[in-house]
């Protein structure tokens, strides 16, 4: 059985460094976004100055921009909305990994792992080969994101959590199950119209980024993370087991299949306008971790202001590395697999003590 996370309480407050402590930790990701966004919208092929780029935002929020300015068009109509979506769907992800791990217990779990993703995927890939519009896109994909949720836990229920090995081989399955399906429904596509949306749709990219986009991206994400972190005192408690949770007053039952749902709510909104965006869910919980510990009454908001950051850095670097774009899920899966392996072997004696 996995051991359960240690969460911090008042008493431990005052011993921490002043980048550690709540209110700091939480200012600072901030900042970092703001300052990244900015940074983004002014860097590309078509250079703007960050001082231009406020002044630009400044116009657009007062109602006094110029209409037809190049500078203008390239910040607000095509940079704008990228940025947007980078930052919630990198923060979506990665505060689902963080609520994920507490509820399975396990530090290995991610909405990719588990199969979430690819049953979001699926039933993406569904709704456009049935020619269903972006709110079904985003139905379907919640749906069958949710039944691969619901398979992985009703595989791994128990009474005091489950195995590290369990959960992972429950994800493995359903996540398998389910591309499967997706190599079946690519299969069928039609080749000339389809066929490439769907395998550009699956690499994961933002390059199609618009402000009806946004739209749909923003109700499902932003209302599961608001969910997540509302309920982040519970996500302490189911982390320390059922029995203790119990013991407290909290149904975990209840309590677990909320979080689940929000999860899938998060990812289905995610997948359905960016595609698999993998290792996000997985490696930002644990870098935010170690910078502000296991309390989820932090590492939750914290997690998404740092997958926010991290996914608009990348995708910044996937449309200006080249001069044709990197598809997102690439980059992630290239920087996140060996940050990933530094963190294992830095914290390898302390992982395999708790599994």
């Amino acid at each position: 059985m996995t051991a359960a996370p240690a969460v911090a309480t008042r008493a431990e407050a005052p011993d921490l460094p002043v980048l550690r402590r709540p209110a700091v930790a939480l200012a600072v990701a901030t900042l970092a976004l703001v300052v990244s966004c900015c940074v983004a919208l002014a860097v590309g092929r078509f250079p703007v100055s960050v001082g231009q780029v406020l002044e630009i935002l400044r116009e657009e929020a007062s109602g006094t921009a110029a209409a037809g300015e190049a500078s203008r068009d390239v910040v607000v109509l095509v940079r704008l909305p990228r940025i947007l979506l980078a930052v919630l769907v990198g923060g979506g992800l990665a505060v689902c990994g963080a609520a994920l791990q507490a509820v399975f217990r396990n530090p290995l779990v991610s909405p990719q792992i588990i199969g979430v993703s690819s049953g979001a995927s699926f039933g993406g890939a569904l709704a456009i080969v049935l020619g269903l519009g972006s709110a079904m896109l985003v139905g379907f994909a919640f749906a069958f994101g949710l039944v691969a949720i619901l398979v992985v836990y009703a595989v791994t229920r128990g009474s005091d959590g489950a195995p590290m090995l369990m959960v992972v081989l429950a994800g493995v399955v359903t996540g398998s199950f389910f591309s499967a399906l997706v190599s079946l429904i690519t299969y069928v596509a039609d080749p000339y119209d389809q066929l490439p949306a769907i395998v550009f749709w699956l690499l994961g990219s933002l390059a199609t980024a618009t402000f009806a986009k946004v739209a749909v991206a923003a109700l499902p994400v932003l209302v599961g993370s608001l969910l997540l972190v509302l309920l982040r005192w519970r996500v302490n408690v189911l982390s320390l087991g059922d029995d203790d949770a119990a013991a407290v007053g909290l149904r975990p039952g209840p309590a677990r299949w909320t979080v689940l749902g929000a999860v899938a709510l998060v990812v289905a909104g995610a997948v359905a306008v960016a595609g698999v965006v993998s290792w996000v869910g997985l490696v930002v919980p644990h870098l935010v971790r170690m910078w502000v510990g296991p309390d989820h009454r932090v590492l939750l908001p914290a997690s998404f202001l740092v997958g926010g950051v991290f996914l608009l850095v990348i995708d910044t670097v996937a449309r200006t590395l080249t001069a044709g774009e990197i598809p997102l899920g690439v980059l992630t899966a290239l920087i996140g697999a060996p940050v990933f392996f530094v963190l294992l072997r830095r914290n390898r004696e302390r992982l395999w003590d708790s599994a």
